[in-house]
């Protein structure tokens, strides 16, 4: 027998918040169209809503052709890049039936092109400026054009920015002057350059179409700084609820392994949390939480399922009270950094027994 229950661990996802933060890379660079990259689930918020809600995007970006598909079923018509291309035949006939654009990015591709005997395909040529993950070497970009246009097929030009949430390393200039000097005969094809960083923070890389990712999530895409420097809205508020609260002396340790000792009487709540909700493990002692809108901090190791938080400045906390973990008024990146990672992974990571909650 199944009993429908709900686990205290929320994502609550606005929306509004992500129609804003798309229109703040629209402001940012009006003359551009936006690939809005929803890949990843929309980095964990939920593809289809995500793609739903943003009725602005002038076209979504994912990664593979089984994102792409899903968001075909949901109903949705607009022009859908796959971002890592095509790997097989199928593949290639996939994206044809689903009108798909393809990045193409390796020798093997335009073998299987040129092996197809289909109906033109809209590719995006890309080309490795200095990320030296995917794409054509500079050298290789004209006879890679010229066997790509004896097929017919239509053509934009794209390049990937290594080093963009850096806005003092000058290794983004370096990659725009490789990725225009290996395109120079080409200039009537549309490009794409800017990721989040770059349309926020480098108005040089802004062509034709823009990249947006992380941005629409409400999350800054440069180091050392947070979403509400570019008045970016947090998407995602992860949430539980205290299921204890008790009192404990000096000298009492708490949690697995004892890695946290107090140094005087102090009130401690446990929260319904842990890392099989997707909170990060190796969060510090000392990473903030929100308990009723009030800064406490994380105490000792995070379990799979709880957490423990020091309530000193919360001692009328009882159980059932609200945890923000991160969203409004708690900065991801601030949890991110505690935990010695990033956002993205922050928040592609929330797990499915967590309860979404769209917000519109």
């Amino acid at each position: 027998m199944t009993v429908k229950t709900s686990r205290a661990a929320q994502a609550t996802i606005d929306l509004c918040a992500c129609r804003h933060n798309l229109a703040i890379a629209k402001k940012a660079s009006p003359a551009s169209r936006c690939f809005a990259i929803i890949k990843a689930n929309a980095y964990g918020h939920g593809m289809e809503k995500i793609a739903h809600a943003l009725t602005e995007a002038d076209a979504f970006g994912v990664a593979t052709v089984n994102e792409a598909l899903q968001l075909r079923e949901s109903g949705i018509n607009k022009a859908i890049l796959l971002l890592e291309g095509f790997t097989s035949l199928d593949e290639l006939s996939l994206a044809r039936e689903f009108n798909l654009e393809c990045v193409i990015h390796h020798e093997s591709q335009l073998q299987l092109l040129e092996q197809d005997k289909g109906e033109a395909l809209k590719l995006v040529v890309k080309i490795d400026s200095g990320m030296h993950r995917l794409g054509f070497a500079a050298a290789e970009v004209s006879p890679v054009i010229q066997r790509i246009t004896k097929m017919n097929h239509k053509l934009k030009l794209m390049t990937h920015l290594a080093n963009a949430d850096d806005k003092h390393d000058d290794k983004t200039i370096r990659q725009l002057e490789t990725f225009y000097q290996s395109i120079e005969n080409y200039t009537d094809l549309e490009i794409s350059i800017a990721n989040s960083a770059g349309i926020l923070g480098w108005p040089q890389t802004h062509a034709e179409w823009n990249r947006p990712g992380i941005l629409l999530y409400g999350v800054s895409p440069f180091l050392h700084d947070t979403a509400e420097t570019h008045q970016l809205k947090p998407v995602m508020t992860l949430s539980s609820q205290l299921i204890s609260v008790k009192k404990l002396k000096q000298g009492d340790t708490i949690g697995y392994g004892g890695t946290y000792t107090c140094d005087k009487d102090m009130t401690v709540g446990v929260v319904a949390i842990g890392y099989g909700d997707g909170y990060p493990r190796h969060a510090k002692t000392g990473t903030p939480v929100l308990v009723n809108n009030k800064v406490c901090t994380l105490l000792g190791r995070v379990s799979m399922d709880m957490i423990c938080v020091d309530l000193s400045e919360q001692p009328d906390a009882k159980v059932n009270d609200t945890v923000v973990l991160w969203g409004n008024g708690l900065a991801v990146e601030q949890i991110a950094e505690s935990a010695e990672t990033i956002a993205y992974e922050l928040l592609c990571g929330v797990t499915n027994r967590v309860e979404f909650i769209y917000r519109d």
